[in-house]
């Protein structure tokens, strides 16, 4: 869980997570699971910042039942699909979800 400081201490991330939602054209509803997640799981070193970030955009949008693929997501996040593809599971178990069974 997170506290409301943390939206004012990450508020950059948090634009950029509505950046990468415009350019998939994703709902409130993923918009809002994707900032969640974000702020439930943010690492401390910065440099895995940006992939926990395209990796909440991710989860965000398969949660919402607006999916999107790794590729479409790495390229609105600027982070390669392999960063989503080694994180996304963990995250969504995190959260107290189970992955799909594809």
């Amino acid at each position: 869980m997170y506290r409301a400081s943390d939206r004012v201490e990450h508020a950059e991330w948090l634009s950029d997570i509505e950046t990468a939602a415009d350019r998939l054209d994703l709902g409130t509803q993923a918009r809002s699971h994707a900032v969640d997640l974000f702020l439930s799981e943010i690492p401390d070193a910065d440099r895995s910042k940006q992939a926990t970030l395209a990796a909440s955009v991710y989860v965000g949008a398969l949660v919402a039942g607006e999916e999107r693929s790794q590729t479409a997501v790495a390229e609105a996040t600027g982070v390669s699909r392999l960063s989503i593809q080694q994180r996304w599971k963990d995250l969504l178990e995190t959260a107290g979800l189970e992955a799909p069974d594809w």
